[in-house]
């Protein structure tokens, strides 16, 4: 079995991002990856870029594209391209980029690496639950089985006049990279990975294409995000591979979790930026309990963006899973 080594090959100018999907107002989990990755770009003297991933139509928000650059700039956030700003890779909306990821996946099809796909998520989950199903199979381990049902299914379907999604074939490799936060990972593409959509039925960009496409054509060189994604990294170095571009360093964050060890999800309205500032608290507070999670200060204190940025260490790489506690809800909104 071969290798996809996803390390980074050479030195370019720093380019980071921050690329929130407006389905709803930005959770303190949300700000504490953005803070993170703002503080990079500014320690290394490099851009930030803002990217609004707004792929899904039904559930984004109109009015959270615009209040999502409002929480980060009351959190005392700043970009040098974003939606609101522009810049040399504008459009900065996803909805707006469909002609690359059109070019991109006829780039993959020439190579014989797509095919359309009809299984629903119905077909999947009966072979999956099959006595005899393969071990892993699913939406996230397409492979043998799922290919050979596809074949089976896709003449009745296709008369049917069922509209296929497009799938990614992985090769039989093993994607390795080394995370800046979370260490060295190694993933087998066709076990672990399997075959991932690039286009649903509905016509809809999948974000494993787009996220890949655009940070490449954006130049970004560093992608600071949760570590709920690090399993998507192999899957997209696969991609980067297949279109002959560099990918960028990855650095999956540890999730901030509530009290009871639960990831935040931006349905506790209680948490988002916007809630919070309608409250009264401020953003300063925030900060500081951002600061605090990530281990950058001993106790909450208010705290500027600005000023957390001079005592900034770019050097560190290593930042604990946080856990929200009481007392630090209650120290947060005080003042509220």
């Amino acid at each position: 079995m071969s290798h996809v080594d996803g390390s980074v090959r050479g030195e370019r100018p720093y380019r980071g991002r921050f690329a929130p999907s407006p389905s709803g107002w930005l959770h303190l989990g949300n700000a504490r990856t953005a803070l993170l990755a703002w503080l990079r770009a500014r320690a290394l003297g490099g851009a930030f870029v803002l990217r609004v991933e707004d792929l899904d139509g039904p559930r984004s928000r109109p009015e959270a594209v615009t209040g999502n650059l409002e929480e980060l700039r009351w959190l005392g956030l700043d970009w040098d391209e974003g939606p609101d700003v522009g810049g040399p890779h504008a459009p900065y909306l996803q909805s707006r980029r469909s002609v690359l990821y059109a070019a991109a996946l006829e780039r993959l099809a020439a190579q014989g690496l797509t095919f359309d796909c009809y299984l629903s998520r119905k077909d999947l989950a009966e072979l999956a639950s099959a006595p005899h199903g393969p071990a892993g199979a699913g939406e996230g381990a397409y492979g043998a089985a799922e290919r050979a049902r596809n074949v089976a299914l896709t003449a009745a379907k296709r008369a049917a006049g069922k509209a296929p999604s497009v799938r990614f074939a992985v090769p039989d490799v093993v994607v390795t990279f080394d995370d800046l936060f979370a260490g060295p990972r190694s993933y087998d593409a066709r076990r672990e990975v399997g075959d991932v959509v690039v286009r649903r039925a509905d016509g809809l960009w999948a974000y494993q294409l787009a996220v890949v496409v655009d940070d490449a054509a954006m130049g970004v060189t560093e992608v600071v995000r949760g570590a709920d994604l690090l399993p998507s990294t192999a899957a997209q170095l696969l991609l980067y591979a297949a279109l002959g571009a560099e990918p960028p360093r990855f650095a999956h964050l540890p999730l901030l979790v509530d009290g009871g060890g639960e990831r935040l999800a931006k349905r506790r309205g209680s948490l988002t930026l916007r809630e919070l500032a309608a409250a009264g608290v401020r953003p300063e507070r925030v900060v500081g309990l951002l600061a605090h999670g990530l281990g950058l200060v001993p106790t909450p204190t208010e705290l500027t963006a600005a000023e957390l940025l001079a005592a900034f260490d770019p050097s560190r790489t290593a930042f604990p899973e946080a856990r929200l506690t009481d007392a630090e809800l209650a120290w947060l909104g005080a003042d509220a």
